[in-house]
């Protein structure tokens, strides 16, 4: 695959303080690409040194294409109109709105409110119509759905994945581990100023293997088992509860998730 964004030894003190140390990786041209780390792992500033808002002190990041950049809440002022912003960024772009884009947001309908007045839904919406203004082949996503309920969250996914299909390259900050596997490709893991994990989803997600976590709930207490054979260890257990004449309340089941391979992956880092 063309790869629209490479990076080569990356590194970036804050005084005495290395965020970033050395890393590398590549995006490839129309991928959903996540970028994870805990706080104060050096995502931000990664993030911000491939945008070109922030200098950094050695290595090489090369970008291939147009950047947009979704704003987050507080870029714009209160009593803006939506389409006042449209026409804004517009003339900083010296272009023409895209109007087939902007009705796909709903951008028009908004037009009479306030941005003060929008809910965080339509704000995510016009966060994102805005960054798309300048027609980019690169368009960075900050918890793009952060605060959002079922439906707009869904809305939301849908317009990533149709951006997508038209050949845009998306970067996605996230610590929505649900969100990554639903709609990333690839995922990088930042710890400690470096790259703990590259890979695509699946090869994230087989990580934890066949893994999964077992909670028998008593009277008395609640224990937790982790199996890679849930029927034998199971079977097992419900045995030597029998045998000890406890009595089991609740059983509950499930596999290793995204968010306990994250983790594991930041410790084993760390």
């Amino acid at each position: 695959m063309k790869n629209i964004i490479e990076i080569k030894e990356l590194k970036k003190n804050y005084g005495a303080n290395s965020v970033l140390k050395g890393i590398n990786l590549t995006v490839h041209k129309g991928e959903i690409f996540a970028l994870l780390g805990v706080n104060g792992a050096g995502k931000t500033t990664a993030l911000e040194c491939i945008e070109g808002l922030r200098a950094y002190d050695s290595g090489n990041i090369t970008v291939n294409g147009k950047i947009g950049i979704q704003l987050q809440s507080s870029a714009l002022q209160a009593y803006i109109k939506p389409m006042e912003a449209v026409k804004l960024f517009a003339n900083w772009h010296k272009t023409t709105p895209d109007k087939e884009m902007l009705n796909s947001f709903g951008i028009p309908e908004l037009s009479k409110k306030k941005y003060a007045d929008l809910s965080t839904g339509q704000k995510r919406r016009l966060h994102l119509a805005l960054a798309l203004i300048g027609n980019p082949d690169i368009i960075f996503l900050d918890e793009p759905t952060a605060g959002l309920d079922v439906e707009g969250r869904v809305s939301l996914h849908e317009q990533i994945r149709a951006l997508k299909s038209q050949g845009k390259t998306i970067i996605l900050a996230s610590h929505d581990m649900a969100e990554v596997e639903e709609l990333c490709d690839r995922v990088a893991v930042l710890s400690n100023g470096n790259i703990a994990f590259i890979g695509t989803v699946d090869e994230f997600t087989a990580m934890g293997g066949k893994r999964h976590i077992i909670r028998i709930k008593t009277a008395d207490e609640q224990k937790e088992y982790e199996t890679e054979n849930i029927t034998e260890t199971l079977f097992t257990l419900l045995s030597e509860y029998k045998q000890k004449g406890i009595s089991i309340s609740e059983i509950q089941t499930d596999r290793v998730t995204l968010e306990q391979n994250f983790i594991n992956i930041v410790r084993g880092a760390d």
